[in-house]
Formats: structure tokens, sequence, C-alpha cells
């Protein structure tokens, strides 16, 4: 089999569908799993995980231990994953791109402003309501807290999440498995809509995390019987 490279976002390992479809039901054992499907990728079909080093490595360790994963996830994460810095300095990127992405966060931006100003309005709108009914400013103080302020300030806070931040690079991590993958010439493997947008922007290979595991399981099923033992192998695994 042609030997595979994937450069794999901290998504890859935590996305619940990614780990509910290895038949895990906490994010630790989940972890786990895939991990496992990682390993015999490497050991079995020559696929290599990558992962950017320091950025998305201490982002999964950290994940894992704010999660109460055990050591043995932890050294799975050093063993089978492989870290690696990405090149920033070699790696060329099209100017055409850098053109795209300015020109496509300038209009997340002004969605942004837009979204901004709707709250601004709101609020005012529904504070000169209240004024109308009570016009001792004391006595409205309580009521534009519990009434107003918070109720626009989480609507406003989806509004902006979804407006700004969904579909955009708004990491250093996210950068760097782009600049990775494109290094390596490797597959990405994200469950993030921003990585996935702009590695179809810079034409690289994506997968969707929650993908990844089942991928690597049909390489298994099809493979000489090796690959029937290696699974039998690693369902006993599970159960012990």
């Amino acid at each position: 089999m042609l030997r595979q490279r994937f450069v794999l976002d901290t998504t890859a390992l935590t996305d619940s569908q990614a780990w509910e479809g290895e038949g895990c039901n906490t994010i630790c054992e989940g972890m786990n799993a895939i991990l496992e499907r990682v390993a015999q990728g490497r050991l079995h079909l020559g696929i290599s995980c990558y992962v950017p080093y320091p950025s998305v490595y201490n982002e999964i360790k950290d994940f894992a231990r704010n999660n109460n994963c055990n050591a043995v996830v932890l050294s799975k994460v050093d063993t089978w994953l492989v870290k690696k810095t990405p090149d920033r300095y070699r790696v060329k990127i099209p100017s055409k791109i850098f053109y795209e992405y300015v020109d496509y966060m300038r209009g997340r931006i002004n969605k942004g402003m837009n979204v901004s100003e709707e709250a601004i309005w709101e609020a005012v709108s529904r504070c000169v309501t209240l004024s109308s009914s009570e016009p001792n400013l004391k006595d409205m103080k309580e009521d534009i807290e519990r009434e107003v302020i918070g109720s626009i300030i989480r609507k406003f806070r989806e509004k902006y999440r979804n407006a700004l931040r969904y579909g955009i690079l708004d990491s250093a991590p996210d950068i760097d498995v782009l600049l990775l993958a494109k290094d390596l010439d490797a597959a990405v493997v994200s469950q993030d809509l921003g990585i996935q947008r702009w590695a179809e922007q810079l034409g690289l290979r994506f997968m969707e995390s929650r993908s990844f595991p089942a991928m690597i399981r049909e390489y298994m099923a099809v493979a000489p019987m090796r690959g029937l033992a290696d699974e039998e192998e690693f369902q006993e695994g599970r159960m012990i």
C-alpha cells in the first residue's frame, strides 16, 4: 500500500462523533481508541500521523490532562504521533491566497460590526421602553441589568461568534496544521471549518476527523489476513 501522511488537528482526537464511532462513551476512551487506530495504521499500513510541535501537540496533551485521561493516553500521544515543527520560512503560500484571506476577513469583520450595532440599537430601544414606565433611573438599574443587558449580551456573543469566528483561522495551531501539511504534502485531518476552507484553498487533501478512524478500519478490513488478525487483537485489547 502507498505510504500516506496525515497532519492531525486537535479535533482529530477530540471530536465526539469520531470516538463515538469507535463505540466509546467518554473522551478519554475515545482518544485511546483513535490512537490505537493510528498505531494500526503506522505499524501495518505505512500511515504516518504528524502533529505540529509544540502548538497542536501541547493542545492535545493539555486536553487529555484537563479531562483526567490516564498516563496510557498521554504515552500513546508521544508514541504514535510524530511531532514536527512546520518550516515557516521555507513553506511558500501563493500571494493570491493571502489576498483572498484578507478580503474574506474584511467581510467577516464587517459582519461582526453589524452584529454589534444591532445589539446597541436593541439595548437603547429596550431601555427607552423601560424608562417610559419608570422615570427614576436608580429604580430602573436592576431592571436594566436583569432584563436588558444580560439577555442582549448572551445573544450578542452567539451572533458575534457565528459572524466572526466560525470558518476562519483564529489560532496559531490552525495555521501550523496547514503549514505542516503543505510542507509534507500530507492530508489534513480536522473538524474545524476554518482549517477545512483554507486547506481547500491551498490544494491540500482534507479528511473530517469523524471519518479518519473509519478509514483506517476500512483499510484494515481489505488488507491481507494480517489485517483481520490485527482487528481481532484490537477488539480484544479494548475489552481487557
